[in-house]
């Protein structure tokens, strides 16, 4: 089939979906109640000079998997997982390796060879041999069949569906392992990139994670810039956009007094409205019960390069018991204060790296764990190398383990 099969209609369906949503009106004004969180709050950025001069920490988190599946029915899947650290602007070792480059500490699972389901039921079973996961399920209390919204048969159906499951979780886990590091300590930052809405845990076991989070005060957002609620506030954005730059900047009393410098950033909590618009009822709820996860969600742009629109903004999940402490008690209103300082603290990460306005330590931690394109090579050549070391086999059978045919056709 080619591309121009694609019918004129189809193509156009998706240019009328993208305008309308580009275009649409959810009247947030770019001014508004300070005490409103739905409104933008607009701040100067922290100055360069002094992005480092902090004693917090930042850890982040990232997790990634791949997997290669050959001829033969024979299917290599690897899922990884790991953690970074910053502080004073420098990355700090994490882990007990001899080694100048690798700082950050990482999990691999052993067993990565799938040729049958029982092969698929051993990956689920070794994720839950592994330290992190089994501290939290400690913390948890309870057994996987309660935990997790699906049974193992339902998640090992699928080797995609497995692998997606045993980075969420080893990444949830990791959190808990941070917060409980001897060097974490109350006000440093854990930082996951998406949301803090896992999918597979039951909201009342990720909701007790959070609330352990809050008790021992360390901070953690989730951060993308791939969310459908950014369509949604594209016309907002625009809006914002224009009055920070050609309005508010040239009236604005800035601190700093480089004009290069001189920037401005703001925050606001995304509606009910929108959510709705964007996922429908799976996240729109802004409570600990009936939904999923243990965070709220915010609109941010913490750097302004140039008029890229909402390239630059990002969606930023709020821990629920910081943005709102109380939660539990039915209390609504907004730690403003907290907010107002997150979202400043954060601008220390977004000006020195080469994705500005985005937290470098998640471009870093993602540049560290991520499986790359090429992982089917490089695991193939890992293999083929163990096997001739090995003297196992002939060659031409090494070899034809290992075709492709569909590079033949």
């Amino acid at each position: 089939m080619a591309y121009k099969d694609v019918s004129e209609d189809a193509i156009n369906s998706i240019a009328k979906f993208i305008n309308q949503k580009s275009n649409k009106n959810y009247s947030i004004p770019v001014l508004g109640d300070e005490a409103n969180p739905e409104v933008p709050h607009i701040f100067e950025i922290i100055p360069f000079t002094e992005i480092d001069k902090t004693s917090r920490k930042f850890y982040a988190i990232d997790g990634s998997y791949n997997s290669q599946e050959f001829y033969n029915g024979m299917c290599i899947a690897v899922y990884a997982v790991g953690y970074i650290c910053y502080q004073d602007g420098k990355q700090i070792c994490l882990n007990d390796l001899n080694d100048p480059v690798i700082l950050g500490k990482s999990y691999f699972p052993e067993r990565i060879l799938i040729i049958n389901d029982e092969d698929k039921e051993a990956i689920y079973d070794e994720l839950f041999s592994l330290d992190p996961v089994k501290n939290l399920m400690t913390f948890f209390g309870d057994s996987p069949k309660e935990v997790f919204a699906y049974d193992k048969k339902a998640i090992c159906t699928t080797t995609s569906t497995l692998l997606s499951f045993c980075q969420g979780v080893l990444e949830l886990a990791l959190v808990y392992e941070i917060a409980n590091l001897e060097t974490t300590k109350a006000g440093d930052f854990i930082l996951r990139d998406g949301t803090l809405r896992p999918v597979d845990v039951k909201q009342k076991y990720s909701v007790a994670l959070g609330e352990y989070l809050k008790k021992k005060e360390i901070i953690i957002a989730a951060i993308t810039k791939n969310s459908g609620i950014k369509m949604e506030l594209s016309y907002t954005f625009k809006q914002i956009d224009a009055y920070l730059q050609d309005k508010l900047k040239p009236v604005y009393s800035f601190k700093n007094p480089d004009p290069r410098s001189q920037k401005l950033c703001c925050w606001f909590e995304v509606p009910i409205t929108v959510l709705s618009s964007a996922y429908g009822q799976m996240y729109i709820k802004k409570e600990l019960t009936g939904g999923r996860g243990f965070g709220l969600f915010f609109a941010a742009r913490l750097d302004y390069v140039e008029k890229l629109q909402n390239y630059d903004w990002l969606v930023v999940d709020v821990n629920i018991f910081d943005a709102i402490p109380g939660i539990k008690t039915s209390n609504t209103k907004r730690d403003m204060p907290f907010l107002t300082d997150l979202f400043k603290e954060l601008t220390r990460l977004t000006q020195e790296h080469y994705i500005l306005g985005y937290p470098y330590p998640l471009v870093e931690v993602h540049n560290f764990i991520t499986l790359k394109k090429a992982f089917k090579d490089e695991i193939v050549k890992r293999v083929k190398f163990a096997l001739y070391g090995n003297q196992q086999m002939d060659n031409v059978d090494i070899e034809n383990i290992f075709l492709d045919i569909h590079d033949r056709f």
